[in-house]
């Protein structure tokens, strides 16, 4: 096994769980080839396909996978093999190259400095310099890679991009936008292009690059990259979500749309979505709190919303936590009130609520609550608030995408995805308080 090639075709037929046994038994130089020879170990979804699904050359990578599915490293190593000009990547080197994240930390965190990110993937000799107060990437060839943050769609405004590396689109905040700016910028060289890596949900963006011919698809579940993933989370992880619509969708790559039994489609939704919220004459922030703290606890739901002078009411944030103490979550409801100089903070007491009475004297005495307490079902407490947003009277501005996973995941049965609704219990508790109460509000009393 002398070769390269020879190498990489055994470990192409090597079963995945097989690998490790296969690795022990070659020399320390056959081991060190294999890691130094990103096309060697690849799997087959993360490197780029030759043509797009219409039969010609492709215009964009669409890399769709579950959660380890190795996306970020498929997505920096064709950075690499773009900006140095390696095969099959391109035949020269791409001077100019956009990297977009869902957020400027996601950028940093995630696609340059990351474990799997950009400064990772490369050798001693040909490692580019990262220039966080310049927000670029500076390859010893010139080749210059500059990130960019999906928040701020105009800061794709000027720039001229031959390549770009997207990650988390279905995530971004404001996807449309921010990726429209992109394909303007995408103007440099013969043939501009972009990958795209992402977990999927059903936006009507991804559907509409998956449908767009120019496109080439790829797809993995997180098994498929197992060797590289802790043997506990797939043990814990996998085993608990597998089955369930969230499993199929962060584990096994699946875009899941409406369940029959939902109260709230995706379609509804982006009719409601607008950019941003007009001026509001009153802000809740509504909190569902867990009901013992730790792991493996339920979050607690923090959603806050506001009315606008039409009694249209936006929702305007979404903060659920995991994992917190009681007095830690408290901290973070009274924070958002404080920020958005909110009215009132709406809390759910059916669960310890002389618990929730003493935590929110401890955090803060003053603050203004409107406690309440649940007497029906979370099917039949959601319905009138669906009934709004059906009506037209309820819109999202921007996107928040658990929580609207959690609504158009949310049975009969009162549970998303097979756990408690956090997020749309709180959602549900802030629109009550809005629209059900008084011309002026629920009255607002001290706990």
């Amino acid at each position: 096994m002398s070769s390269a090639a020879t190498l990489r075709d055994a470990l192409k037929e090597c079963e995945p769980e097989l690998l490790p046994i296969f690795l022990a038994r070659l020399h320390s130089h056959q081991v060190k080839r294999f890691f130094d020879d990103w096309s060697t170990f690849a799997h087959s979804h993360q490197l780029p396909p030759l043509t797009a699904q219409g039969g010609g050359d492709w215009t964009t990578w669409l890399l769709i996978g579950g959660r380890g599915a190795g996306k970020t490293r498929a997505g920096a190593q064709w950075v690499r093999g773009m900006a140095l000009g390696i095969p099959p990547y391109a035949s020269q080197p791409c001077g100019r190259i956009a990297l977009i994240g869902e957020t400027e930390h996601d950028v940093r965190e995630v696609m340059i400095e990351g474990v799997s990110g950009l400064l990772s993937v490369h050798g001693r000799l040909d490692r580019p310099e990262w220039q966080p107060s310049r927000r670029r990437v500076v390859w010893p060839n010139g080749a210059v890679a500059q990130a960019f943050s999906a928040e701020e769609p105009g800061s794709l405004r000027g720039p001229q991009f031959a390549a770009a590396w997207a990650d988390e689109l279905a995530k971004w905040r404001h996807a449309d936008a921010a990726f429209d700016m992109l394909q303007f910028a995408l103007r440099l060289g013969a043939r501009p292009r972009q990958a795209i890596t992402t977990t999927p949900r059903p936006i009507a963006l991804l559907k509409r690059l998956l449908a767009d011919p120019r496109t080439a698809v790829t797809r993995a579940a997180t098994r498929a990259n197992a060797l590289n993933l802790a043997p506990a989370f797939l043990d814990t992880v996998v085993a608990r979500y597998a089955g369930t619509r969230l499993g199929r969708q962060e584990l096994l790559g699946e875009i899941i749309d409406n369940r029959a039994d939902a109260l709230w489609s995706r379609m509804l939704i982006e009719a409601c979505r607008v950019d941003a919220a007009p001026p509001l004459v009153r802000i809740v922030v509504a909190v569902d709190p867990p009901a013992s703290s730790g792991k493996g606890a339920d979050a607690c739901g923090l959603v806050a919303a506001g009315r606008a002078e039409d009694a249209t009411i936006y929702v305007i944030a979404d903060e659920t936590a995991s994992g917190l103490s009681p007095a830690a979550w408290s901290a973070k409801a009274i924070a958002l009130w404080r920020r958005l100089a909110a009215d009132a903070l709406v809390v759910e007491v059916n669960q310890g609520g002389d618990m929730v009475r003493a935590v929110m004297h401890e955090t803060d005495p003053a603050v203004p609550v409107v406690a309440v307490r649940a007497h029906r079902g979370k099917w039949l407490r959601a319905e009138p608030v669906a009934a709004l947003y059906e009506q037209g009277r309820v819109k999202h501005a921007g996107t928040f995408s658990e929580l609207e996973d959690e609504m158009c995941d949310f049975g009969l049965d009162g549970l998303s995805s097979g756990r408690s609704p956090d997020r749309l219990d709180a959602l549900v508790w802030a629109v009550t308080a809005l629209s059900f109460g008084a011309k002026d509000g629920p009255r607002v009393r001290g706990l």
